[in-house]
């Protein structure tokens, strides 16, 4: 079965794109990413759904913003998948199913609520391919945190029987999945650190006006001196102290908290490199803490994907925090780490389509194994 996989994460920075071959049977394994493409989203897009997601529109324009990205970003996943089918010369009339994870603009569990946007309708009516969605809603439904749902695809791709791994996805958001040697679905742990990319490119942007939207190479932390005062501050935090299982996004670690801290840090006279050395320690120690406070066992190897296992300074900081533990890219055990995350939803949307349960009810806190995901029928299926 080939899905391709739509992903746009807490960071908003654009779509990736991953097209999958899947066993025919109820089998995960083996699998084949046949193609894989980044379609970034311009500033002003990027700039828009953050401030959808942190409740900066003017009175009265909120809805009809949310509307309106709702179609706007359907049209850029509809557009990625078309080019990701072109690019690996697949007529969309072979793709058997789009899984489509959407942007997250609010994502509240203590309410029973989380929102993706990128309408599936409007995904299916432009490829003409039966399109998957709107995982979370039924998650949480279940009794779930909607999250996360990453380890479900870390599971199938990145465990072993004779090694005790720990997956770690570095986007926006740090989450870690603990796959025991060996073990089986129920024996998984997964849950959300905390900040990953989300607050270091939230303060990197306020630095440079806008002109910066990451740190780079990792060049602003390498410069920069740890504060180790504020970083103590910064892990006595509640959401790292809370057990899983536990989820979390913008809402908490978004543009409002990034402000705040570059205010503080001005206040005080701190060079702006210093606070972003300071976060990136944090993501490190979080990490860390993350994995002595709430994990049964001995990592043998740190997998780390997601857009931080490009920064340097962050996979520096990491070794500095775990010393003895092998750290890699997902690449090194067959799993691309940038393309990763699609292929997860990809996964999943295939499960929805054979009607197998595709979370980890343990990891996300849900009752039972239910099956996740709306379906919108291509032209060929209406």
């Amino acid at each position: 079965m080939r899905v391709i996989g739509l992903m746009s994460g807490t960071s908003a920075d654009g779509v990736d794109a991953a097209l999958v071959e899947w066993p025919e049977g109820n089998a995960s394994r083996p699998f084949e990413l046949i193609a894989f493409r980044q379609d970034p989203f311009p500033e002003s897009l990027q700039r828009r759904i953050h401030e959808l997601a942190a409740g900066r529109l003017p009175p009265g324009s909120a809805l009809s913003e949310l509307a309106a990205l709702d179609v706007l970003l359907a049209e850029r996943f509809a557009e990625s998948a078309i080019a990701l089918a072109e690019s690996a010369s697949i007529p969309l009339a072979k793709i058997d199913a789009i899984s489509s994870h959407g942007q997250t603009v609010a994502h509240h569990p203590e309410l029973r609520a989380t929102l993706q946007i990128g309408d599936p309708s409007l995904i299916a009516e432009r490829t003409g391919c039966t399109t998957v969605a709107d995982f979370r809603p039924r998650d949480i439904a279940a009794g779930g945190e909607g999250a996360p749902l990453a380890p479900f695809f870390h599971f199938v791709a990145l465990s072993d029987p004779d090694e005790s791994r720990l997956a770690l996805n570095l986007g926006g958001i740090a989450n870690v999945t603990w796959l025991p040697r060996g073990g089986q679905a129920d024996d998984v742990i997964a849950f959300d650190v905390g900040p990953a990319n989300a607050l270091i490119d939230g303060v990197v942007a306020i630095f440079s006006e806008g002109r910066e939207s990451m740190d780079r190479d990792g060049a602003r932390a390498r410069r920069g001196q740890v504060d180790e005062a504020l970083l103590t501050r910064l892990l006595d935090d509640e959401f790292l102290s809370r057990p899983p299982p536990k989820s979390t996004g913008r809402e908490r670690y978004g543009t409002e908290q990034a402000e705040a801290l570059v205010r503080e840090s001005r206040s005080e006279g701190q060079a702006d490199d210093d606070l972003v050395a300071t976060l990136v320690a944090f993501t490190a120690e979080a990490i860390a803490h993350a994995q002595r406070d709430f994990l049964d066992g001995t990592v043998e190897r740190l997998l780390v994907g997601g857009g931080g296992v490009e920064n340097p300074a962050l996979m520096d900081a990491l070794g500095a925090a775990m010393p003895g533990v092998p750290i890699v890219a997902f690449d090194e055990v067959g799993v691309p780490a940038r393309a990763a995350e699609a292929m997860a939803f990809a996964l999943m949307g295939r499960h929805a389509l054979l009607g197998i349960p595709n979370h980890l009810p343990r990891c996300t806190g849900a009752r039972r194994a239910v099956v996740l995901g709306e379906i919108s029928p291509g032209k060929r299926d209406g």
